[in-house]
């Protein structure tokens, strides 16, 4: 009898166990959002009013929520830098429009020209090489974009070799000024650039406003002008520009790469990350020291000049007063 009223007895405690599972308030998941779900777990989480403004505004401008999966950011990459048949016949074209618009000063056709420029897609092709540590992608992404650099300077060349204005024009002089400005639009061009490639679905809309901003080809084509019109002065200056916007670009789309984890093809040491971004940092110091210089002249410059000013308008006065001018 005994086992007899076990066993009941422990029928009637599942059944309550089922009953009072029952009884729990239904969830409809379809209504929630995914979003709100996430949200309402972090309050449970949470009690303070800053962890939520924290959590609001890292969610905000958060770039992994809607990125697309490792092999098509791969894809997308490697098969958009590539420079034979159609993409390098568009090189060329890009080049005499830009070679044509510099010499004519039309902003017009300079626009157009770093619109169809694809020099673009092989420094996003060295940035995924270096994120990914993968040293054939990024040789190749290099030599590649190598080329393009020497066949841009080469067409612009001969084009202002056969041209008949030989003065600088306003938009010429306009690259040959590196500042601080083409720094920051280097940067934030470069993070658009990468975040545009990385998305799901539409990518492409982004590229052509990053190739508009950074201005990759023009100050190619003034070194071509510089060389064909004998101008050394000039064409330091011009490729100085087209470097720190290409540098500036790779560096950016290294960084946010590795913030979107992009598998690496070897598994790195913590003395080997560390070596990387060492040589990353110092990269970079060595890119701006041509800047450094130059900004701490013109402003040591500016303030003798004012110092200058100043002291020939006090002299005039006193002059002035003594009665002697």
């Amino acid at each position: 009898m005994e086992p007899q009223e076990n066993k009941e007895q422990n029928e009637e405690k599942s059944s309550l166990v089922v009953k009072d599972d029952t009884e729990k308030e239904p969830t409809d998941d379809t209504s929630i959002d995914v979003a709100d779900a996430f949200i309402l777990e972090h309050e449970k989480k949470s009690t303070h009013w800053y962890d939520h403004v924290r959590y609001f505004f890292r969610h905000l401008f958060s770039i992994v929520d809607d990125t697309a999966t490792h092999a098509e950011i791969k894809e997308r990459i490697l098969s958009g830098a590539k420079f034979t048949g159609t993409n390098m016949v568009i090189m060329v074209c890009a080049i005499i429009i830009a070679s044509v618009g510099l010499n004519t000063d039309s902003i017009a056709a300079i626009i157009g020209a770093m619109l169809i420029s694809p020099l673009m897609n092989r420094i996003l092709m060295m940035a995924y090489g270096t994120a990914s540590a993968d040293i054939n992608i990024f040789r190749r992404g290099t030599a590649g974009f190598v080329v393009q650099v020497v066949i841009s300077i080469t067409f612009s060349c001969i084009y202002f070799l056969c041209s008949p204005i030989k003065a600088p024009t306003a938009q010429i002089i306009a690259r040959t000024n590196p500042s601080w400005y083409d720094v920051l639009i280097a940067i934030f061009g470069g993070i658009a650039g990468i975040i545009g490639q990385t998305r799901k679905g539409e990518y492409n809309n982004v590229i052509p406003g990053v190739a508009i901003a950074t201005a990759i080809m023009p100050p190619l084509c003034v070194v071509g002008y510089s060389l064909a019109n004998s101008q050394w002065v000039m064409l330091g200056q011009a490729f100085y520009l087209f470097f720190l916007n290409f540098y500036f670009i790779y560096f950016t789309s290294v960084v946010v790469l590795n913030i979107l984890s992009v598998p690496k093809v070897k598994e790195m040491t913590v003395k080997s990350w560390r070596k990387e971004k060492f040589r990353m940092a110092r990269n970079t110091i060595i890119a701006l020291i041509p800047l450094i210089v130059l900004t701490t002249l013109m402003i040591l410059h500016h303030v003798n000049g004012n110092s200058e000013k100043e002291a020939v308008e006090a002299s005039n006065e006193t002059l002035a007063y003594l009665g002697l001018k």
